[in-house]
Formats: structure tokens, sequence, C-alpha cells
């Protein structure tokens, strides 16, 4: 929301260079409080994009679909690095980041394991939205170091084929790659419009520079991402512990089209963990309510 109302004032002064600007301006205003660019080569081939800044506790990010470090976390990543060592990577094949590895949760997870040992971290604190969450909750089973863990809007493994049909009904679409993977920027539209609550008025002419800015990119491999989820759900159900996952928190959107808040409600008793419920809050509740995501962040991880 932030973001859409800073493209339209720039659409006043600078056209079509409106979204190229935007970006240029987030990155400037992250380097400006002490971020970091830095590329880690990947063990598979490729590189893993992260930005890193501040000191204390580690906290890491994990940004969703149709997402980056910066246009999930930008607000989130300003406010927490005045107190902790924040941790923000682009996910392979999003952003600035591309693997070799065949495109899979685990080809996730292993990246951000290998970011993890490559800066010799001895615990972190993780951090994801939606598909993020995912990435995340492989790590709370998978990588020891991780010592807290926050889930914005992501079932973990608590989903079920009827609940993606549901979900395909809800969006009018036959498959769950049809939503999360656009192939257009009126399909990027439909993606935006379901993630908010009242997503903002712009122009439609800016619809094709954001698609080719954030979505365009490595199609084939993030409809891959989307099209293993259900093999990911079950290979990580097949060896999962839960009395041996570290401590979790939730935070949900009450109004969430993509993960209904039923489906919060389930995984916070299934965790015995704490759920934090936004009011009207939709799917992209990082960028909604970003001060409510800090605030709760630092409130668990202390």
């Amino acid at each position: 929301m932030r973001t859409i109302c800073m493209l339209l004032l720039t659409l006043l002064i600078g056209g079509c260079s409106a979204v190229d600007i935007i970006d240029s301006r987030e990155k400037s205003a992250l380097q400006e409080v002490g971020f970091e660019q830095h590329q880690l080569e990947l063990q598979e081939g490729g590189e893993l994009n992260y930005w890193q800044a501040g000191e204390g506790k580690t906290l890491l990010l994990i940004h969703g679909f149709g997402g980056t470090a910066v246009t999930s976390w930008q607000q989130v990543m300003l406010d927490l690095s005045q107190d902790y060592q924040v941790i923000a990577p682009d996910l392979a094949w999003f952003g600035e980041s591309v693997s070799q590895g065949q495109p899979s949760l685990a080809t996730q997870s292993q990246a951000v394991m290998q970011l993890i040992d490559s800066l010799g971290l001895d615990k972190v604190n993780v951090v994801g939205i939606s598909y993020g969450g995912f990435v995340t909750f492989d790590l709370m089973i998978n990588e020891p170091k991780v010592e807290k863990a926050v889930l914005l809007a992501s079932p973990g493994v608590l989903f079920s084929d009827s609940d993606l049909q549901q979900m395909n009904q809800r969006f009018a679409v036959d498959d769950p790659s049809d939503i999360f993977v656009p192939q257009t920027p009126k399909q990027m539209r439909r993606l935006l419009d379901g993630t908010f609550v009242d997503f903002p008025w712009y122009p439609g002419f800016i619809d094709a520079s954001i698609f080719d800015k954030y979505f365009a990119g490595f199609l084939d491999e993030k409809r891959q991402l989307i099209d293993g989820l259900p093999a990911d759900r079950d290979r990580i159900s097949a060896s999962i512990s839960v009395e041996s996952l570290p401590p979790s928190v939730l935070i949900w959107g009450e109004k969430d089209k993509v993960f209904p808040l039923s489906s919060g409600i389930q995984l916070a008793d299934y965790l015995s963990a704490p759920i934090v419920v936004i009011p009207e809050g939709a799917h992209g509740i990082s960028n909604d309510y970003p001060e409510i995501v800090s605030q709760t962040i630092k409130a668990f991880v202390q």
C-alpha cells in the first residue's frame, strides 16, 4: 500500500520509469541506515542475494511469492535493524537470486542454510510470510540453529488438497500456480487484488512495468515451486516431531483470502503457539501492517 502511494506520486513527476525509481528509493532508504547488499555463491551454482544490517540477535526475514526481500520487508527491516541484526535474502528465482538446483522447497531451505553457515551464525530467529513461511517451517525442522520462528499467513504442513481446491475456487482458477505465477499483467492484478483488503487504484498502464520488474522472470521455475508444494508437505509431515520444534508465534490477517484465518487457528493449536490476528488484515500483512509485525517480532524474540 505504501509503495503504491509512492508510485502514484512518482507517476506525476517521473512518468513511465516510476517503478524503477521507487525500487531505487526503497533500497537507498535501507542503505542510509546501514544495510549492505551481498551475494553468496551457492554450492549448487547460482547466487543468493541478501541484505544485512544491525547488531544483536539475528532475525532472518523470508519473503513470499511475488515479492523480494525489499518489496516484502522494507519497513520492517528499517524498524528491526535498530535493535537486531537483520538479514533478508531474495529467495532463489526471485529478485536478484538464482539457483542452478532443482526448483523445490528443499532447494530454497538448503540455500538459506548455506547462508546461515557462511555467516557463522550460532542462532537465528526466522520470520517467514506466505511461501516464506513454508521455507521457515522446513528450517524449523531441519536447521538446529533456529531458536524461534514467526510465521505470517502460512499454514505450514496443515493444508490439504481440498484446501487448495477451495483456494482455487476463491480466485476462480484451475490450479494454485495460476494464482501465484501470473503469466500476464492482468493475472498479476488478480493476485494483488486478492492479497490486500482494499488494494488502491493506480493507472492500468503501470501493470506492465510492475509485472516486468517483479513477476516476469523464471516463470517455469516458479511454477515448479508451487506445483511441488503438496509433495513438500508430505515430505515434511513424514519427518516432523512437533515437540522438538522451536517456539513460534503466528501473525494472521482476519480477512486473508489466500490462507483463511481458520488455517492460522488450526496451525496455532497444532504448534501450541500464540496467534496475533490483525482485524481487517488480508494476506500481505508485512506491507499493510509493518508496525504490528515488527512489534510482535520484538515482543517474541526480545
